[in-house]
């Protein structure tokens, strides 16, 4: 059985979009998909087999205060509007198809790290309701967000605690794996002073989240290597952007960009992903 793995990283997932796009116009579900982050929130659209869905978002919605700026800071301590991006658009803006993605046949996995242990905790398809807290928990990086609350416990970012899950998705019983990943090749990360800062920040309230920022890079670079070792053993396809995008691009004309690249890159490689079934 092959998964799918998507990626997070904000806005750099619409790269990832371009992909699940390519997928649904050649009727390819994959029967598992785990994502993290805005790669997990956006392939929920995939699951649903609403096709354009999240460029449409992205385009008509990527500069709009309600949806990203500071004055949301002030009522969501988050620069996102959280009830206008996970409540409003979902439910009335550009409603998402709750009964299609529920009717799913395979397993969705959403990664999340709890806020009080700094644990990986894996919410699934069926803890998915039009409150979509699931997908707030996944999205939840510290300081810019919020954490989110899922039956009474809070989350964070999944991101922090295992950012590329393919250990999750072998370990679920995949042989393959599509990878579909928002940096271009080559990228490593670092902890940076931003995250020194983050930390800092949250230590008094969150400190073990607090280490687990500090130390996400080194759990990112595992993975990323981990993922080229299995596509150099013919066990993976990746798929990743060719030139980079800012986690917060302004810029729709680059999003829709990085989503048509991402777009043709899966039709150019659709028979290895085919291959993986």
């Amino acid at each position: 059985m092959p998964g799918v793995l998507f990626e997070g990283g904000s806005f750099r997932p619409v790269f990832s979009c371009g992909v699940m796009d390519a997928l649904l116009e050649k009727d390819i579900m994959f029967p598992y998909c785990i994502g993290v982050s805005a790669g997990a929130a956006d392939a929920a659209s995939y699951i649903s087999r609403q096709k354009g869905r999240n460029i449409r978002v992205f385009e008509k919605y990527r500069n709009d205060k309600r949806y990203i700026g500071k004055r949301n800071i002030l009522k969501n301590k988050s620069i996102f509007g959280v009830q206008f991006v996970f409540r409003d658009i979902p439910n009335e803006e550009d409603p998402f198809d709750m009964e299609t993605f529920q009717n799913y046949e395979g397993k969705f996995v959403v990664t999340t790290t709890d806020a009080v242990t700094g644990e990986v905790k894996y919410f699934y398809k069926e803890d998915v309701d039009n409150q979509f807290n699931v997908f707030c928990a996944t999205c939840a990086l510290p300081v810019v967000f919020p954490p989110a609350i899922v039956r009474g416990r809070e989350y964070f970012d999944g991101g922090l605690s295992n950012p590329i899950p393919i250990d999750k998705l072998l370990a679920d019983g995949n042989e393959k794996a599509l990878i579909v990943l928002t940096r271009p090749a080559g990228y490593r990360k670092e902890c940076r002073r931003a995250d020194r800062l983050a930390a800092k920040a949250i230590y008094h309230r969150y400190p073990v989240i607090a280490k687990e920022v500090l130390t996400r890079y080194k759990r990112y670079n595992q993975s990323v290597l981990w993922c080229e070792k299995l596509e150099r053993e013919g066990k993976a396809l990746i798929l990743r952007p060719r030139e980079p995008l800012d986690s917060y691009e302004k810029d729709v004309k680059k999003l829709r960009k990085n989503y048509e690249s991402g777009y043709r890159l899966a039709m150019e490689r659709i028979e290895e992903i085919r291959a993986l079934f």
